[in-house]
């Protein structure tokens, strides 16, 4: 039951790093183009799977295509993302650039943040209701002993604690991120 309890935590904690890793900042990252698709060869594909992607200065990414007649596909799906990003090709690639941020549009991104945050900290609480839950009745059927029950829920405390703490520091991360 630890493993399982320790998995749904850290389940919850990748949940929300993937979901912080979507939210734009003034910075160029590659993780905001996870989620874009591009139709090649008759399917839907990851854009790092069609080229690779690296950073060429802070609000710049770059997609160096393998295979160059992909490049208005490219395009077209990173445009078709509504991602607020500008795209431009050229002889190598593809151009991906992040405008600048403007305050209203910084507080907007770090209110979804918070409520990302508040997502997370809500799927914590029902696995730990649930577990607690699960250990009463274990205890209530003669499972588990009192003392087994009080250590149990101590560990599951400790281990919500931890992993509230791991979320609060991912979002003071993304918000310092969101301030730069």
């Amino acid at each position: 039951m630890d493993t399982e309890i320790k998995q749904r935590l850290q389940e919850t904690k990748e949940w929300l790093q993937k979901e912080y890793s979507g939210i734009r900042t003034g910075q160029a990252n590659p993780g905001l183009l996870d989620s874009v698709r591009v139709s090649s060869y008759g399917s839907f594909m990851p854009l790092n799977q069609v080229g690779s992607i690296g950073i060429e200065d802070a609000r710049t990414l770059r997609l160096s295509l393998w295979d160059g007649s992909q490049i208005s596909a490219v395009e077209q799906a990173i445009r078709e993302a509504d991602l607020g990003v500008s795209v431009v090709t050229d002889s190598s690639g593809v151009r991906v650039i992040f405008p600048e941020l403007t305050i209203e549009r910084r507080e907007q991104l770090l209110k979804l943040a918070k409520s990302k945050l508040e997502d997370a900290r809500i799927a914590v609480r029902a696995v730990r209701d649930e577990v607690m839950k699960f250990i009463d009745k274990s205890e209530k059927a003669g499972d588990i002993s009192e003392d087994e029950k009080f250590t149990k829920k101590e560990f599951v405390q400790n281990a919500i604690d931890t992993t509230n703490r791991e979320l609060e520091l991912l979002f003071t991360q993304k918000e310092q991120e969101l301030k730069k």
